[in-house]
């Protein structure tokens, strides 16, 4: 290729899509969900340059009608991990070598891909996969997943780079290396930006990947890799495996070349992670990079000096947005008594007006959870409340008939430390203890203790005096932090996301902090005229 020393286009986050009514992408959106509907999807694993299809096949149905078959996927064994791992271990020679200006063309056109004509298929797999919709999926499986991409270019540019000081005669070099062997990319259902970004994240950096999906995000999964597929990533680079979890597991944590898992989920799953890994030590040709988020009890502390309708708003929104299945979403409030009337009337007033139902009814703000496993979850822990004669200030119905609808449920506790406030419930349920105005301060070390959690949090104030008492009191509970507004919505080059404690190592996605695991550095110092005698002038003697 030529010389030269490139600069990759400027990264700017991409703009939402309205799709009000009458609007282009709104009609674009549509046709693309109803050509969804309209057929039944086969989709196979991709191993090297195979599309691998099986005899077990798995239905795949939106979660808002269970009744309705989107396709399959076709799922496989303990030998498809191990074909997987060999065929990214074949194509690491050439991936590790092609120039980064290459490899940034491919990410760069992805995104471009997802931006233009993969937008409302994308789109639409995540509103009928995941029953997300449609603003949901604007700003995640469109917006988010090509900022991912644009940007993590950008940074992987910045560390390349950045290079040390060089003294007189010598030169110095820094080199930024994939990792020996392979990175294992485990990736959630709630989010298709995340299902995209931790394998190309690692991949962009020179590493192979072998990637398994959610069961229950599989079905937009497979746009992702037709996308890179299309934009001209190698066969073999990334490896998309639809497998059990612990049968992956107990394959890729085995291998002597196991390099690293990007991982987004459970924080029991992920300790067992940790722990195998740790037991497997041993084995490894390097110590593997262990990045992972793994959730939270995200919390909104409101002060007295907040104003009542922005409360509500954050609230509705921060709790309620996705059904509460964000990582960030809000989970737990602490309201002062003086607001707390006002509040309560706020949130049922606009609860009555808000709809849910399927994705396909763009009036509709809140859709299904993502299974029957975690709608029975939550339920359970709905009808706890109830039968414990914990207050339901709204919701508490729900219904899976149809899909796995359950209605914006708030909860008012008695107690701060009652199960719901230090749970991780992922689902539209919002705890909320009122305290006495003078607790303010007070309330803080409880908010700081009730969970294990530290990903997400706000404090809602007009005071600044109390606002920089949240800041400085809550300063370990989260790894993003609010101020005045709700804990959800981090966007990619401008709040990098990540929480510690209990919810993950904070490697920080959506910037360069994230990029740096993925490489493994090389200093380079080359002399240009070296020393001819070992002897320095203080052997000299004197005179």
């Amino acid at each position: 290729m030529s010389n030269g020393f490139f600069r990759v286009p400027e990264p700017a986050n991409e703009p939402v899509f309205t799709y009000a009514p009458g609007s282009p992408e709104r009609a674009k959106l549509k046709a693309a969900l109803a050509d969804a509907r309209a057929r039944e999807v086969d989709i196979p694993m991709y191993i090297g340059e195979a599309e691998v299809r099986t005899k077990k096949k798995v239905a795949i149905c939106p979660p808002h009608d269970h009744q309705h078959l989107l396709g399959y996927y076709n799922e496989g064994d303990r030998s498809h991990v191990q074909a997987a791992i060999d065929a990214a271990l074949v194509a690491k020679t050439a991936w590790d070598a092609l120039p980064w200006p290459e490899r940034a063309a491919i990410f760069l056109k992805a995104a471009d891909l997802v931006a233009g004509p993969y937008r409302a298929r994308i789109n639409a797999a995540t509103m009928l996969g995941q029953s997300k919709n449609a603003f949901q999926a604007e700003i995640d499986s469109a917006c988010e997943l090509i900022d991912f991409l644009r940007f993590n270019v950008h940074y992987m540019a910045q560390i390349y780079s950045a290079q040390p000081n060089s003294s007189a005669g010598v030169w110095n070099r820094m080199e930024h290396r994939s990792l020996e062997g392979f990175v294992f990319a485990l990736t959630p259902f709630n989010f298709t930006a995340i299902a995209a970004n931790l394998p190309t994240s690692a991949a962009m950096m020179g590493n192979v990947v072998v990637w398994k999906p959610s069961e229950n995000q599989v079905y937009a999964a497979q746009v992702i890799m037709e996308v890179l597929k299309k934009a001209g990533l190698p066969a073999g680079v990334i490896n998309l495996i639809y497998v059990d979890g612990p049968v992956a597991g107990d394959v890729i944590f085995s291998h002597p070349d196991f390099a690293g898992i990007h991982f987004t989920g459970s924080t029991p799953v992920f300790q067992t992670i940790w722990k195998t890994i740790g037991e497997n030590i041993n084995r490894y040709k390097s110590y593997p990079r262990i990045v992972g988020e793994t959730g939270g009890k995200d919390f909104v502390l409101v002060h007295p000096s907040a104003e009542v309708d922005v409360v509500c708003t954050a609230l509705i929104r921060g709790a309620f947005e996705y059904q509460g299945q964000k990582c960030s979403a809000a989970s737990r409030a602490y309201i002062p008594e003086s607001l707390w009337p006002a509040v309560k009337e706020g949130l049922i007033q606009n609860l009555q007006t808000i709809k849910t139902g399927p994705v396909e009814d763009f009036g509709n703000f809140v859709n299904a959870v993502i299974s029957e496993k975690s709608f029975d979850k939550l339920v359970n822990y709905i009808d706890r409340a109830r039968a414990e004669g914990v207050e339901i200030v709204a919701g508490g119905t729900y219904d899976k008939s149809q899909g796995y609808f359950i209605q914006p449920t708030v909860l008012r506790v008695d107690d701060p430390h009652y199960v719901t406030m230090c749970n991780e419930l992922f689902g539209p349920v919002l705890s909320v203890y009122v305290y006495a105005d003078a607790e303010y301060e007070s309330i803080m070390p409880i908010i700081d203790q009730t969970s294990v959690y530290a990903l997400t949090g706000s404090v809602l104030a007009n005071d600044r005096y109390a606002i920089e008492k949240a800041v400085t009191g809550l300063r370990n509970a989260a790894g993003n932090f609010y101020i005045n507004d709700k804990p959800t919505g981090a966007v990619v080059g401008q709040q990098p996301f990540g929480g510690a404690r209990g919810s993950g190592t904070n490697d920080k996605a959506g910037s360069m902090l994230n990029l740096l695991r993925w490489v493994s550095p090389r200093t380079i110092k080359e002399t240009f005229d070296p020393p001819r005698q070992y002897g320095y002038p203080f052997l000299n003697p004197d005179e």
